[in-house]
């Protein structure tokens, strides 16, 4: 008999994006098997069209729900109450639920009461109840697409053709400077040598009087569309790689909740010195918050705790790292 975790994932899919679905999966494959795969919705509108076309390549079953009246969404209901039956009759391990709907907190409230872990999924904007109440709550937008495959939900970037310089000629304005130069050098053709010699200098000006580039200007320019080429292609690797953007040390020390929750931890696990582990920290975290340090950009908790400068480290990047706090000290 398998030792392996089974999970049902439920997907509202009112309330959560097909283009993620392939990060959820990866991401549930390392707790355990997802054999359980429903996702809910009034398939007949157009706004789930998206996640047709997904749900037959991920083996998941589609739950149709009618609204029963306009402004109503049945889905939440059915979700819930299959939640529960599956709860009682299938006895999965672990239950995933992809939504942004705070409306499932008692949901999840109520399945964590009956032992089982709940792993929730959703936006950054998700409600601060339903993150909560979560075993462990993921943001979807701060997760890596997996290994080797590229992030369906980013466009290619597409770069567009560099603007001229503001004093760069245009052609109508060369043909102009052109024309009238070779019209004033006729007229001035019978009227002596000094003349035509001055209005052949002047025909030899027009150009740069109109806009002409100096080969500095056309140097600047091209340096500054090769700087410009440069930066899209690093910001498209970027995105098409799925890398989340990492909050700043002023991001993750204005966070009050982070603060108080990793100085909780830290406290909770010192020693009589003061240092706590940084396993044992981690450990304690999970079992009073759905915190993923992911969300905030970071593979680890450790480096996020090196970057917020909340703490004094010791052996950093070691399996014996520790931290404590300075205030305390």
């Amino acid at each position: 008999m398998s030792d392996t975790a089974r999970i049902a994932l439920l997907i509202d899919a009112d309330n959560a994006r097909a283009r993620r679905i392939d990060v959820i999966l990866n991401e549930l494959s390392k707790v355990g098997e997802t054999s359980i795969r429903r996702a809910y919705g009034n398939w007949t509108k157009a706004g789930l069209k998206s996640w047709q076309d997904v749900l037959h390549d991920n083996a998941i079953r589609p739950v149709q729900q009618f609204d029963p009246s306009k402004g109503k969404n049945a889905s939440d209901m059915a979700l819930a109450v299959d939640a529960v039956e599956l709860l009682h009759t299938q006895r999965p391990d672990a239950f995933a639920i992809v939504s942004s709907d705070a409306d499932f907190t008692p949901l999840v409230m109520h399945l964590r009461e009956h032992g089982v872990a709940v792993y929730g999924f959703g936006d950054a904007k998700t409600p601060a109840p339903f993150q909560s109440a979560c075993t462990r709550f993921l943001v979807l937008d701060r997760l890596s697409a997996p290994s080797g495959q590229a992030d369906p939900g980013v466009e290619p970037a597409v770069e567009a053709a560099p603007e001229p310089p503001a004093d760069a000629p245009t052609a109508t304005g060369a043909r102009r400077a052109t024309k009238a130069a070779t019209a004033k050098s006729a007229a001035s053709a019978g009227a002596g040598t000094a003349r035509a010699a001055a209005a052949g200098a002047t025909a030899k000006a027009a150009p740069a009087a109109s806009g002409a580039a100096t080969p500095t200007t056309k140097a600047a320019a091209k340096k500054a569309t090769t700087t410009q080429a440069t930066t899209t292609q690093a910001a498209a690797k970027k995105a098409a790689a799925g890398t989340p953007e990492r909050a700043t040390r002023s991001q993750l020390r204005q966070d009050a909740r982070l603060v108080s929750l990793l100085r909780g931890a830290v406290e909770s696990s010192a020693d009589d010195d003061g240092w706590a582990k940084i396993n044992t920290v981690g450990q304690r975290i999970a079992r009073q918050s759905s915190f993923d340090p992911r969300n905030y950009g970071y593979a680890k908790l450790s480096k996020l705790i090196e970057v917020s400068d909340l703490f004094d480290v010791r052996g950093a990047g070691t399996p014996d790292m520790a931290v404590r706090d300075p205030r305390g000290a």
